[in-house]
């Protein structure tokens, strides 16, 4: 019995043992950051191959190079960790393993780039969003390439090695690295060429150093607003005029932009203006709903920070209302901030769990004010994806087969651009039930003005979803849908001409705020009477 009982513990001790490795601190390293690049930079590896001239001495030349700088990177950084604590390395290089595995699932299945605009995407999508990016592919990717890598690291047992000695290493991996990155300087031009490309795929440094970025510029952006100089009003009429933020939709997809599909049967029966040409100021939200807010262009690095329109306009005296099924906006400072929750508990019908809610007891709030200038704003969900089948009420899944699955490069093409198409058709639903709103409103001139805060890709040259540096984001991306409404009244007290409204040949998102300042009547040392869409459209 003794003897059964020492060899069992023997044994247990063995695979204890079996199971724990004991590396020097520069071996650990080094193994770590050579499978960093072959376990996590392989979607690199393929885009590197496709984009060189194949197998030759020359591209795996080129491969070698890329090769050498991750290696490089990884290397300094991890001995630099170990150098202050052995412990510290550990837990970074764990963190790290667990990040990389979702890194690479994204990278993999909708061919996102991992740049800034990406983090600002990712950092800014709320958990209700967020969650639908679940799928039994990305746990197989967080357990293979997170969870088992993370469990390994965390059973070695990495010994201890001096500073100096950690310090030696690292200068010869700098010094050998570096020989051979200055002999192959050739290569760089192809590297420069596909800078973008390439740094939003390197695993760990593409997220990493462009959160670091983000935060960077966000920090920046924290800082007090500066107020813009006050209007003066030229008329008091009633006015509501309302702002409708759309979100990833892409004027492709719209009928009235030519788009082959019935997608706008209601707005094409209406009196709606479709503004041609129509570009975005960014791939993602947080940037491109600034945009549409600022009198500027405040996507320069010195750029000052400014008051949005919404905060603006309440110190002028008018009654904002802001009502979102979104995130991402700019600090405001408005009296009536409601968010869909918010919205929902009064809320009565089938609309009330999609963009429908933004509607909800709409004119009863604007009846109840007493200014005489009411602006609104309305941001939707529209048509986020992944799950493009979830944004609409089941009577508007007209194109079918629909995609239902989040991994979209699992469904068919027309799968995901009927679903896509579906949220189109429901915008189509929800614009013209805010033109009824405003159409009911007694006494009172109105319109509105509806812009996407960007576009969206679905599937083009295997691009998913939004994101895409602007320099090199496809026009799905950019091209955006603009429309406006004006009631009978509004139009003689502002004296538009609708032909030439309709015949202006270039819009951006830069029209907004001077187009509302205009709508309202209004005058100040920013206004822009060349970008108020109204203004230029004046009868003479």
């Amino acid at each position: 019995m003794n003897s059964n009982r020492s060899v069992s513990s023997n044994s247990g001790s063995f695979f204890k043992r079996g199971l724990t490795f004991k590396p020097s601190t520069s071996t650990f390293v080094i193994v770590l950051a050579l499978l960093n690049a072959v376990l996590y930079n392989w979607p690199l590896l393929l885009f590197s191959l496709k984009n060189l001239d194949g197998l030759t001495l020359n591209g795996l030349h080129t491969l070698l190079v890329v090769f050498t700088v991750i290696y490089l990177v990884t290397t300094f950084v991890l001995y630099l960790l170990f150098m202050v604590s052995r412990r510290l390395g550990k837990t970074i290089c764990v963190i790290l393993a667990l990040a990389n595995s979702l890194a690479v699932y994204f990278v993999v299945s909708y061919n996102v780039i991992l740049g800034t605009s990406m983090i600002g995407n990712i950092l800014n999508t709320q958990y209700s969003e967020s969650e639908q990016f679940l799928s039994p592919k990305l746990v197989i990717y967080f357990i293979v390439l997170g969870v088992i890598p993370a469990w390994l690291i965390i059973r070695t047992s990495v010994q201890k090695t001096s500073r100096l000695r950690l310090f030696i290493y690292l200068i010869i991996t700098i010094i050998v690295s570096s020989t051979f990155l200055w002999q192959s300087q050739s290569k760089w031009l192809w590297i420069d060429d596909h800078a973008k490309q390439l740094g939003g795929r390197i695993m760990p440094w593409s997220y990493v150093g462009n959160t670091i970025r983000y935060k960077v510029q966000q920090s920046k952006e924290n800082v007090v607003q500066t107020l813009l100089p006050d209007a003066t009003f030229h008329s008091n009429e009633k006015t509501v005029v309302v702002l409708v933020i759309g979100e990833s939709a892409r004027a492709e997809n719209f009928s009235l932009y030519g788009y082959n599909k019935p997608t706008n049967p209601l707005l094409t029966a209406s009196n709606v203006i479709t503004m041609k040409n129509a570009t975005s100021c960014a791939t993602y939200t947080t940037a491109a709903v600034k945009c549409i807010l600022s009198h500027n262009d405040p996507s320069g690095v010195f750029s000052e920070n400014f008051e949005p329109l919404p905060s603006y306009l309440e110190r002028q005296g008018i009654d904002v209302f802001w009502r979102t099924k979104n995130w991402g906006e700019p600090p405001i400072k408005v009296a009536s901030y409601l968010d869909g929750g918010d919205l929902k508990a009064n809320c009565k019908g089938d609309e009330c769990d999609y963009d429908g809610v933004l509607l909800s007891h709409l004119a009863d709030q604007i009846e109840a004010s007493d200014k005489q200038k009411i602006f609104v704003v309305l941001h939707q969900t529209g048509s986020h994806g992944p799950s493009y089948y979830t944004k609409y009420p089941k009577e508007f899944e007209v194109f079918k087969p629909v995609c239902r699955s989040v991994e979209l490069s699992n469904c068919t093409q027309e799968e995901l651009i009927n679903a896509y198409d579906n949220t189109i058709l429901y915008n189509d639903h929800f614009l013209d039930q805010l033109r009824l709103t405003l159409k009911s409103l007694k006494n009172t001139s109105s319109a509105y003005l509806y812009i996407s805060d960007h576009g969206e890709s679905l599937g083009e040259n295997g691009i998913y979803l939004h994101g895409t540096p602007y320099s090199i984001a496809p026009e799905q991306q950019l091209k955006v849908p603009f429309f406006v409404w004006m009631s009978p009244s509004f139009i003689a007290q502002r004296h538009v001409s609708v032909d030439k409204l309709k015949a202006r040949k270039v819009n951006t998102q830069a029209n907004i705020f001077h187009s509302v300042m205009g709508a309202f009547d209004m005058d100040s040392k920013i206004y822009n009477k060349d970008l108020d869409i109204f203004r230029a459209a004046r009868q003479p």
